[in-house]
């Protein structure tokens, strides 16, 4: 059981509660471990639980009938998951997967919604988070369309540093180009271009962002306008940061 609400701010959105807010959500959030490519929720299966990130990163992904898929939202820090059940949708439109191992506090899903009908101040809340997250799913979506694989390699990893805060990442090339849905090839090309010019460096499964304003200056404006969106709608939760 929580006891302090210093123990919340891992996720902004649980930190951003007021005291007593929290005070009657946290006897129902438990810490929990997620490991890399762990299924959290498989498309059109019903959510039974939600978790709020504090060091892990999920992915939302689109998945065809021929099994591939691709990533249509990643979660961090700065969010939560399972946000259908505060809609009346109950069950997961895509897959959710653990891209990179962490932290998350899990709620039942039930849980949630008693709270979220309870409280103006958490409807709030989650509605503006859900405008954001809708955001970044249809900003992704043009991305894929639109814009170079660099572009998109450059977008993909801020969006990343962002949810860890953290400069290194612990990602395989095969793995960003699965959350991409293109060729691995494609990857190693567009990484090895962006290790030349200084941005980042790369080695097996690890990616270290050395250049942060100049990997901004390489990215597609996709980042740029969900990150704005992000800070319009949730200021609190979601403000620069410099990253040692």
């Amino acid at each position: 059981m929580l006891t302090l609400q210093s123990d919340l701010h891992g996720n902004h959105l649980l930190g951003a509660l007021p005291s007593h807010e929290w005070q009657a959500l946290a006897p129902h959030l438990e810490l929990v471990h997620l490991r890399t490519e762990q299924l959290i929720c498989d498309s059109g299966q019903r959510i039974h639980h939600v978790y709020f990130p504090t060091t892990a990163i999920v992915s939302l992904l689109s998945t065809m009938e021929d099994g591939s898929s691709v990533e249509i939202a990643a979660v961090g820090r700065e969010g939560m998951t399972g946000v259908p059940v505060l809609t009346g949708g109950e069950t997961m439109p895509n897959r959710v997967q653990v891209q990179c191992a962490g932290f998350a506090y899990r709620m039942s899903a039930q849980a949630l919604k008693q709270q979220f009908a309870r409280s103006d101040f958490l409807r709030r809340l989650m509605l503006l988070y859900m405008h954001a997250l809708l955001t970044q799913v249809a900003q992704t979506a043009a991305c894929n369309r639109h814009h170079s694989l660099s572009k998109q390699l450059c977008r993909w990893l801020l969006i990343e540093v962002d949810r860890v805060a953290s400069n290194d990442l612990s990602v395989t090339q095969q793995l960003i180009a699965d959350m991409l849905g293109v060729r691995r090839e494609g990857v190693t090309e567009a990484a090895g271009k962006l290790h030349d010019e200084g941005l980042i460096h790369h080695s097996r499964g690890h990616i270290r962002v050395l250049d942060r304003e100049g990997l901004e200056a390489r990215a597609c404006e996709c980042y740029g306008l969900v990150r704005r969106e992000f800070d319009r709608l949730l200021p609190r939760l979601h403000q620069a940061e410099t990253v040692e």
